[in-house]
Order: C-alpha cells, then sequence, then structure tokens
C-alpha cells in the first residue's frame, strides 16, 4: 500500500511541475505574438492547465475506469470553482472586464447544459457526444480568437512579464514539451495508483476522481490563479478558471467520451437514486452560477462569493466519503 501511495504523491509533484513548465512557456510564447491577456487566460493558459485533466480522463478511459474520466472532469470543475476560484475571491476580491468574460461563461452554459442533458435522458455518453464536445471545442476557440483580435489590448498586455522577455524562444518550446512529458508521467502514474489506493479502500473510482485525482489535477489551475492575483491580473486568473471549466466538459469529457464510451457511474446512490445525478451535476451549476452571474452583474468578485463556494466545497467533500 505504501508503493502506491508514494508513487500516487509523486504523480500530484509532476503534474504541478509538468502545469507550471507548460503555462510558463505557452505564455512567453503568447506573449511574442501580442495576445491580450485574457485571450491568453481563456485559451492558452486554460489549455496548458486542462492537460492533467486531459491525460489523466483519456488515459482512464483507455484503461476502461470511467468513474475516473467522468468524475474528474466534472469534479474538475467543482474543485476549480468553489475552492481555487473561491479562495482567491475570499482572499482578494477584484474587479473584472463584463464584456470579456460573456462569451466564455455562455459557451461554458451551453456545453453543460448539453453534457447534462445527454447525462439525464441517455444516462450514457456514445461515441457520436464526444465528437460532439470537441467539435464545440474547435468552434469555442476560434470565435474567441476571431473576437480577440478584434478588440484593442488593455493596457496589462502591455506589461509583459520580464523574465519572459529574457527567454530564448527555444527554451520556451522546451518548456511546452518537458511540461507535457512530466503531465503526461504524472497523469499516468495518478490515474494507475488512484485506482489501486480506491480499491484497497473500498471507495468507488467515481468518488475518487470526484476529490483525490480531481484536485490534483487542478493544482495547475491553483498555481497560475494565485500567481495572477498576486501579479494583478485579474482577467488572466479568472479567464482561466472559466475556460478550464469549460474545457473539462469539451476537451477533457470528449477526448475521453471519444476514446471510450461510458455511462454516468451509479456506484453511490441517494435515497435510492444517482448521486450523480442528484448532487454532482447540479452542484456544478450551481457553484459556476454563484461565480459567474453576479460578477457579470456588478462587474467584480465579492468576499462573499469565495465564502459562499468555500463552505459548499466543505460539504461537497464531506458528502463523498461519508454519505
Amino acid at each position: 500500500m505504501l508503493v502506491p501511495v508514494l508513487l500516487f504523491l509523486l504523480g500530484f509533484v509532476l503534474l504541478i511541475k509538468g502545469g507550471d513548465w507548460f503555462v510558463d512557456g505557452a505564455v512567453g510564447i503568447a506573449h511574442r505574438f501580442h495576445l491580450s491577456e485574457l485571450l491568453i487566460g481563456a485559451t492558452v493558459v486554460s489549455i496548458g492547465t486542462t492537460l492533467p485533466e486531459v491525460m489523466v480522463s483519456s488515459q482512464a478511459a483507455a484503461l476502461g475506469n470511467s468513474g475516473i474520466s467522468y468524475g474528474n472532469a466534472i469534479g474538475s470543475v467543482i474543485c476549480n470553482t468553489s475552492l481555487i476560484a473561491a479562495l482567491t475571491v475570499a482572499i482578494r476580491p477584484t474587479s473584472v472586464n463584463k464584456k470579456s468574460l460573456r462569451l466564455p461563461v455562455a459557451a461554458f452554459f451551453l456545453a453543460a447544459l448539453l453534457y447534462a442533458g445527454i447525462a439525464y435522458t441517455a444516462g450514457n455518453f456514445a461515441r457520436w457526444n464526444g465528437l460532439l464536445f470537441l467539435c464545440l471545442f474547435a468552434a469555442y476557440m476560434i470565435l474567441t480568437i476571431r473576437q480577440m483580435k478584434t478588440q484593442p489590448e488593455g493596457a496589462e498586455t502591455a506589461e509583459e512579464d520580464e523574465s519572459a522577455k529574457e527567454r530564448p524562444l527555444w527554451q520556451e518550446l522546451a518548456m511546452l514539451v518537458v511540461g507535457a512529458a512530466a503531465i503526461a508521467w504524472g497523469a499516468n502514474l495518478l490515474v494507475e495508483n488512484g485506482t489501486l489506493i480506491a480499491a484497497a479502500l473500498g471507495v468507488p473510482d467515481s468518488v475518487i476522481g470526484l476529490t483525490m485525482v480531481a484536485l490534483g489535477t487542478s493544482l495547475p489551475e491553483l498555481v497560475t490563479a494565485v500567481t495572477a492575483l498576486v501579479k494583478k491580473r485579474s482577467a488572466l486568473s479568472l479567464g482561466n478558471i472559466i475556460g478550464a471549466n469549460l474545457f473539462n466538459i469539451v476537451l477533457v469529457s470528449g477526448m475521453a467520451i471519444t476514446i471510450r464510451p461510458f455511462a454516468i457511474p451509479a456506484e453511490k446512490t441517494l435515497a435510492g437514486m444517482n448521486a450523480s445525478l442528484l448532487v454532482d451535476l447540479p452542484l456544478m451549476f450551481v457553484v459556476m452560477a454563484l461565480l459567474c452571474l453576479p460578477t457579470l452583474r456588478e462587474g467584480k468578485l465579492k468576499r462573499w462569493q469565495g465564502i459562499v463556494l468555500l463552505c459548499l466545497y466543505a460539504a461537497f467533500t464531506v458528502f463523498q466519503f461519508v454519505v
């Protein structure tokens, strides 16, 4: 039991460092092409920080562990919003650009409604569903790039990271490659040993995916969010969280479903009904609504949002392991 735990922790470390290197390289390259701060956060950085979820869910799907594939994607949305974003909002509330958030927020809720609609009506995902989600990912990327190219770059874009200026292009490319390799290796360790630990403890794969694996693969988002807030780049931070949540639906789930279609896990029940349908999916909508709707209306994040979201995440975690 000790060896799987140590390898599981090693997987966490590799994911953290791999995500960190990948994001640094991606941001440096994006700055070279003078992309706006929000574009970097909602696309390049979001893709980079979502790579752990992509690798974990894809490998889990290939191995037939549909519970981890499902739990990691949905759990990461809940973790990103009610733990990572909540912590940064509770510590340092900040103003945001309402107009820049409309497209990613609308795209997330559209994709989430489609995902939930399939889950509630069919109870399982077919391969064409996965291909549809991947097409939505491609469409979102095209729309976002077109939108940002038509908007003038903000003042924050001009304040490029000095360290990024000093790095040569080959080094940034190397960080992308090494970061991706570390993420792939870490994801493999996380899935294989997380499954062993779950089996030894008698915990369903979906619970491990919704909690431990989701938290581990969301650590790059936490590092990015904290760093962005320290540097007072709220667009990068919030854009990264919302973009990563969207990508968890359309890219992470899309890849996993395309590799191996699966049914909604039903190991955990509540009042004789599937707990995933009663708790996990509804909570995903609730936490995103609490984060995004007041922000879109008032143009700023408030401390109460972070506190409420943190309470919801604590209750969700207790529910997964106790009920």
